[in-house]
């Protein structure tokens, strides 16, 4: 493991301490991002997968500034000095953007630099096939369980609703490079 990856990991079990669920759901997409960045022999693999460690973890109630939590990941991970790259990807993870709109926090959210396509992608990946409990889940059982947690009226399920596309999209995409890898 690289620094910058040991101290994401350090960082983000130690912000998490207080959220047994969501650390356990942060250890398996930090372990499916590094597999699938070793896989793809990607660019950039150590900034996806700090950002993996990093992405959840503007759920600890001390960070909550608007109440979302990709911004206020990325906002914490900013001021923790972590690279732009792996601060984007953590403001931008898993349907953000969407969702930032659904909150009207468009405007906060473009504050932060569009991450790397290829990145996001892994990161979104990644996200989409860990469970809340850190297991193996299809992407489109996870779309669902997410949804299921939500009303119909709540920000986060029209959000994942309008967004599933994209999700399923990038989902996909990281699936065919594997493929393409593996067909070799």
């Amino acid at each position: 493991m690289t620094s910058l990856v040991e101290r994401a990991r350090a960082v983000a079990l130690e912000t998490l301490s207080d959220l047994p669920s969501r650390r356990a759901h942060v250890v398996g997409v930090a372990a499916t991002a590094r597999s699938t960045a070793e896989q793809l022999g990607l660019s950039g693999r150590d900034e996806v997968v700090a950002a993996a460690w990093l992405h959840d973890v503007g759920y600890a109630e001390h960070l909550a500034v608007t109440g979302f939590h990709p911004i206020d990941g990325a906002m914490f991970v900013r001021d923790q000095g972590f690279p732009d790259a792996v601060v984007s990807l953590v403001a931008y993870h898993t349907g953000a953007e969407t969702e930032a709109a659904e909150r009207g926090l468009s405007d906060a959210l473009a504050a932060f630099e569009r991450p790397d396509a290829a990145l996001l992608d892994v990161l979104t990946f990644s996200d989409l096939t860990v469970g809340p409990e850190g297991e193996p889940v299809e992407v489109e059982d996870r779309i669902a369980e997410i949804l299921s947690r939500y009303p119909d009226r709540h920000p986060v399920n029209r959000a994942v609703v309008r967004s599933s596309p994209v999700l399923l999209a990038a989902a996909q995409r990281v699936k065919r490079r594997i493929a393409a890898v593996d067909a070799g």
